[in-house]
């Protein structure tokens, strides 16, 4: 059984899609011969992207070892000497607590063979440089998103922006092997920085764990019709990339970032409920996750149910239980693929309920494309959304009916079809490093 170094600062008891990457990968290794050692932060939670989930904590093997930086995590930045660092491009406090308290908690004891970063936060390049050539092993970076080629970040000029771009290419450059979270992103990499052979990168997507699925729907005895969103809005991105930012060239043109919210979703709502009241009388709209005083201004009151962050199991459960599932993605100009497929798409697509997909073309989109029952536009396409309610309001409920099990063409997706893909690239990153002996 061979040992792999996971360096994950998002990890149980935080909890959030970006945990559960690392939590499945964890689980299923050892099926394919990778025994796991984890080091993470202290575990501190309550923060917007750090909501306490511990229940995840029973997903992961009894005997793993986890090493947790002892020194307490500083403070973040705000205000001005937050803006200070981001544009003078400064070393933060807590990329220097992360990096040295990463690197010390790895080379602490216990032999391991391979090391792999999950990012972000991007620092963990850094880190997982460092733990490379001390333990003398080599390293895979696993970016859950695209960093500099992510098409949502904002910087404060274009010049940020190439410097940031060129950081990222100088981080991977030290790593064996790159994950990339989508095909796409894994496509623009390799354009972007020819230096990465394409048969160093990979493309793991995120996933479902069929067990998730397992037991009966949740029972519904009321008459209402259920629309449910899981997960993190950005409706207060809106201000952001105003003024002198998009002037300065700091973010991609082009790129409709509120899209990726309820904004659009409220509007049709709002629109139809003028047109025939008594149609969204039934509605209800459920959100499920940390919102953002934005977020809430855009939404219904009186029709929504917002239940803050909820574990994993409870979230769902609560997909499993809806009559639609919205999924809104930040909107392009046609033809421009998204480099991002939201990792609530795999478990929206296993529940197996009706999907309105608000989608830009990207391989979010020609995803969704291949299930029963989906609806697709254009993220900021407010009279489709409209059209669409309007049909399935009068159609009626639907909890009633049993959801399929999850569709055949999920299968590649399955969690424990991942974690052998995962093994598989450590695979060739040891045979490699072993001959370059």
């Amino acid at each position: 059984m061979r040992r792999v170094l996971f360096l994950a600062y998002h990890f149980p008891p935080v909890g959030g899609a970006g945990v559960q990457r690392t939590v499945k990968f964890v689980r299923y290794l050892r099926e394919f011969g990778y025994d796991s050692v984890v080091v993470t932060g202290p575990g501190t939670t309550g923060g917007r992207w750090t909501p306490t989930d511990e229940t995840l904590l029973a997903e992961l093997p009894p005997d793993l070892e986890v090493r947790r930086i002892a020194t307490p995590e500083p403070v973040r930045a705000a205000g001005l000497r937050a803006r200070t660092e981001r544009s003078l491009r400064l070393r933060s406090e807590f990329t220097r607590w992360w990096v040295a308290g990463s690197v010390g908690a790895a080379t602490a004891s216990s032999r391991v063979d391979l090391v792999i970063a999950t990012m972000s936060p991007f620092e963990s390049a850094e880190a997982a440089t460092a733990i490379s050539q001390k333990l003398d092993v080599p390293w895979v970076a696993d970016l859950r998103d695209p960093w500099a080629l992510d098409e949502m970040q904002i910087y404060q000029t274009g010049l940020h922006k190439r410097l940031e771009l060129a950081s990222m290419g100088d981080a991977l450059g030290s790593a064996a092997a790159i994950v990339m979270n989508t095909p796409e992103a894994a496509r623009r990499l390799v354009a972007t920085f020819p230096a990465f052979k394409a048969g160093r990168v990979a493309t793991i997507p995120n996933g479902f764990d069929r067990t998730d699925f397992d037991g009966p729907t949740p029972l519904r005895t009321d008459d209402r019709y259920r629309i449910v969103h899981a997960g993190y809005l950005h409706a207060d991105l809106a201000h952001e990339e105003r003024g002198l930012r998009r002037i300065l060239g700091g973010s991609v043109r082009g790129v409709e970032r509120t899209a990726r919210s309820l904004v659009y979703l409220c509007e049709a709502i709002r629109r139809l409920r003028d047109r025939e009241p008594a149609l969204v009388d039934r509605l209800e709209l459920h959100v499920a996750g940390v919102l953002s005083d934005a977020d809430r201004q855009t939404l219904p009151q009186d029709l929504m149910c917002a239940h803050g962050y909820l574990s994993h199991a409870r979230a769902i459960a609560l997909m499993r239980s809806a009559e639609l599932l919205f999924l809104p993605l930040h909107d392009l100009p046609r033809g421009q693929r998204a480099t991002i497929v939201p990792g609530k798409t795999y478990e929206y697509l296993a529940a197996a309920r009706p999907i309105l997909a608000a989608l830009p073309d990207g391989d979010a989109r020609d995803l969704v494309a291949q299930a029963s029952g989906a609806i697709i536009c254009r993220p900021t396409d407010v009279t489709a959304m409209e059209t669409a309610l309007a049909q399935m309001l009068r159609d009626g409920t639907s909890h009633d009916r049993q959801p399929d099990s999850p569709p055949a063409f999920l299968e590649p997706f399955e969690r424990r079809h991942l974690a052998r893909e995962l093994a598989a690239v450590f695979d060739r990153t040891l045979s490699e490093s072993a001959k370059s002996r």
